[in-house]
């Protein structure tokens, strides 16, 4: 086939790449520019560039060393104003209103795969290929792609990719579904790429060292926002009780326990972020736990949207063990979780993925978390 490969310049895709090459596949190699690192925005306290290991200039010219090593052709799309319109701008009013956004889902279905999608049908590739940790697989007899884990569950990245379309599913391409992160590595090994023993990025690309307010200010003060940083207010007990101060709701989240500058008989922690009256609502380890909540944006993967309730094996987070709950379809792509037993910390702006029952290997569908 000929493939449109998507680069970071990173090992995975790099391996990617060179396992597509060996099995004789025609290669287009692409990498997109997301972010400019030199706006003054991605500094640390004394102004000095942070490092950044994903979407970074350096990771373009890494995918291009691995394209040249490949002997492939490869482009770079500037990406850099749709990224900030629909990933960067987003994550900044999500954390104003109170949330704890995930903004990696939205980036890989919105803006990668939708602008590889032209870019491959374009050059008349047949399929867009990735380095994620996950595999799809169409399914003849209910003509439907379908979405699964990567067999690496440590690394499965199928969270990531609940918001894909069957359009844009049954053109991806996950070479490395089946494999481990030690056979990706030997794979690159193998082909000699500059890329193999490249450290991972651990954090949002656009803010590498994970001090997620300090870039909203910076951000707000880089753009003339200033005004828009939200200000000092409550924290106030779940009885109602005004027992400290906060610096702004956009530096908290829900479960959070250190830095709230409390002293207490017990553990307080963020329970509630109540932005329209500025207050952080704080309570006791038993009071983060909740039965269930509400998805919006829900995307189902393996049927159309269901006239009866879905069991299913829930997460709320990219780290959680997924928990048996019961999914009820709303209208306006809403859904009602009801959990077999209460989950602790839900946090709205975080994606949630449902996975089925059986072998937790098929993903159901995904949505956005928001309060119930």
């Amino acid at each position: 086939m000929k493939i449109a490969v998507a680069m970071s310049g990173g090992v995975d895709s790099s391996a990617a790449a060179a396992l597509l090459k060996e099995q004789g596949h025609e290669l287009v190699g692409f990498t997109m520019q997301l972010w400019n690192q030199r706006r003054g925005i991605s500094v640390d306290e004394n102004g000095d560039a942070l490092p950044s290991r994903c979407c970074s200039l350096d990771d373009v010219y890494d995918a291009r060393r691995v394209a040249d090593s490949l002997d492939i052709p490869f482009y770079v799309l500037n990406l850099e104003k749709d990224f900030e319109r629909d990933v960067v701008e987003p994550f900044v009013q999500s954390y104003l209103s109170g949330e704890t956004p995930i903004p990696c889902v939205a980036c890989n279905s919105r803006l990668k795969f939708a602008s590889l999608d032209r870019m491959a049908l374009s050059l008349g590739c047949e399929k867009v290929a990735t380095g994620h940790y996950a595999r799809v697989e169409y399914d003849e007899a209910a003509n439907r792609y379908r979405l699964f884990r990567g067999k690496n569950h440590w690394k499965d990245q199928s969270y990531f990719l609940w918001e894909l379309n069957q359009e844009q599913l049954s053109r991806s391409y996950f070479p490395l579904g089946e494999m481990l992160k030690s056979e990706v590595r030997d794979i690159a090994r193998d082909a000699n790429l500059y890329t193999a023993d490249k450290q991972e990025s651990q954090e949002i690309c656009f803010v590498p060292d994970g001090k997620y307010s300090e870039f909203i200010d910076r951000y707000l003060d880089h753009e003339g926002r200033s005004d828009e940083t939200p200000e000092a207010g409550e924290i106030v007990s779940t009885g109602g009780e005004v027992i400290g101060a906060h610096t702004g709701i956009h530096r908290y989240t829900i479960g959070q326990r250190r830095g709230l500058g409390i002293a207490h008989e017990k553990p307080l922690y963020v329970v509630q972020i109540e932005r329209a009256k500025n207050q952080i609502i704080v309570g006791e380890m038993d009071e983060l736990e909740e039965i269930e909540f509400t998805a919006k944006g829900v995307n189902w993967v393996a049927f159309d949207e269901p006239s009866e309730p879905v069991r299913a094996l829930v997460k709320i987070r990219y780290r959680n063990d997924p928990a048996l709950a019961t999914i009820h379809a709303l209208p306006d792509a809403h859904a009602r979780v009801v959990f077999d037993a209460p989950q602790r910390a839900i946090t709205p702006g975080q994606a949630t993925i449902f996975y089925d029952t059986e072998t937790a290997e098929e993903v159901v569908g995904g949505g956005w978390i928001v309060r119930g």
